[in-house]
């Protein structure tokens, strides 16, 4: 039987729809409350606050999907994000904004959790590789279209507020009647805690919180890079395009690859492609080169790590343990780009490359120590 049934297919075509929607707005939101002169300080917390509703919609994710199941959860989420979303259009106000933000946040890693939990229940150790790769690709090229589609349209707020909210809404239809397998009501549902302390699945835990260090610096403090390197808007992002078109590259083979010859290996040579491009870009070599090995193994370290971890555990801990992975990424990708500004402020720019590599050296590190206590997912089959 095919890895790509048709409820996959159904549930990446939603997830396209509504990544597409985030791009937009996660790039728009600041945008427009710059253009109202709203302070700095007010303006970096509602960013904060799309965070800090990824790790509440993260915790809730299980005990939502335990009751309703995958489907009512994922269609549950997209009217939620969409309701936040229109929010934004009654008042420009910091308060109402900072609300809409928040519930827009939970809605997104509501989804985030759904996806990722139904892919790993309807795939296979042998599988689950090439199915994470593709949601990865799916996510990526959202974000890459989300970005390209500001270029050729109005920014305008009331412009922009219906075809995002009307793309949110098509999201929910490839699911209307195809049903995902495992609603989540035959097992007790699993705690996330105890996720988290796990020894068998630490290397993957690890490598979730690696990789929101890792793509949470470049997302957020490349494009400063770049500006004080002398770029242009227009040539920031096409650097910013390059990196993440990268990633997109990188996602099927290496998820081929890690489900042919184990996680572990594939890991390792990740993270020293991380090391050696960041590296790269510290000694000046050619930019091109460069961003792309960085792009090409940094974007690709979640999706292995997910699956090593999600290996370790029986199919009815998976909610929790998906749970547990995406709160580990998002505490990276909050604390990595907060630490490593205050090091680019006070230092260099060039700081941002140190603490990539470094992060990437500690788990290199943690891989090679514990190479031999582990097994493939080909030999464990």
């Amino acid at each position: 039987m095919s890895v790509y049934s048709r409820p996959v297919v159904m549930l990446l075509t939603g997830l396209l729809s509504l990544t597409v929607s985030i791009a937009v707005l996660n790039t728009l939101v600041p945008l427009w409350l710059s253009h109202e002169s709203l302070p700095t300080w007010q303006i970096g917390l509602v960013g904060s606050s799309y965070f800090t509703g990824n790790l509440v919609g993260t915790l809730l994710a299980g005990t939502l999907i335990k009751r309703v199941g995958f489907n009512r959860s994922y269609h549950f989420s997209c009217v939620l994000f969409a309701v936040a979303t229109l929010g934004l259009g009654l008042t420009i106000d910091f308060g109402s904004w900072l609300l809409c933000r928040f519930v827009a946040g939970v809605a997104c890693a509501l989804v985030w959790v759904v996806v990722e939990s139904a892919l790993m229940r309807r795939g296979t150790i042998r599988t689950r590789g090439q199915l994470l790769a593709a949601y990865m690709m799916v996510y990526y090229m959202g974000t890459v279209i989300g970005q390209l589609l500001l270029s050729g349209v109005s920014t305008a707020l009331m412009s922009v507020l219906p075809w995002v909210t009307a793309l949110m809404i098509v999201a929910v239809l490839p699911l209307l009647f195809n049903r995902i397998d495992g609603q989540g009501t035959e097992s007790p549902r699993a705690p996330v805690w105890p996720m988290l302390l796990r020894r068998n699945a630490r290397l993957g835990i690890n490598g979730c919180i690696i990789s929101g260090v890792v793509l949470g610096s470049l997302y957020g403090l490349m494009p400063l890079y770049l500006s004080h390197q002398g770029l242009s808007d227009g040539k920031v992002g096409y650097w910013m395009a390059l990196l993440v078109s990268a990633g997109i590259v990188g996602q099927w083979p290496v998820g081929r690859l890690a489900d042919r010859f184990g996680r572990l290996m594939i890991l390792r040579v990740q993270v020293f492609m991380v090391i050696i491009g960041s590296l790269s870009m510290l000694s000046d070599a050619a930019m091109v080169p460069a961003l792309f090995l960085l792009g090409c193994s940094g974007f690709t370290l979640y999706p292995v790590a997910m699956s090593w971890a999600c290996e370790k555990v029986p199919t009815h801990e998976l909610v929790a343990m998906n749970q547990a992975l995406l709160l580990s990424y998002t505490i990276g990708s909050l604390a990595g780009p907060s630490m490593t500004a205050i090091l680019m402020q006070r230092y260099s720019d060039q700081w941002l490359f140190v603490i990539i590599s470094g992060v990437a050296l500690i788990y290199l590190v943690m891989l090679l120590r514990k190479a031999d206590r582990h097994h493939t997912p080909v030999t464990t089959a």
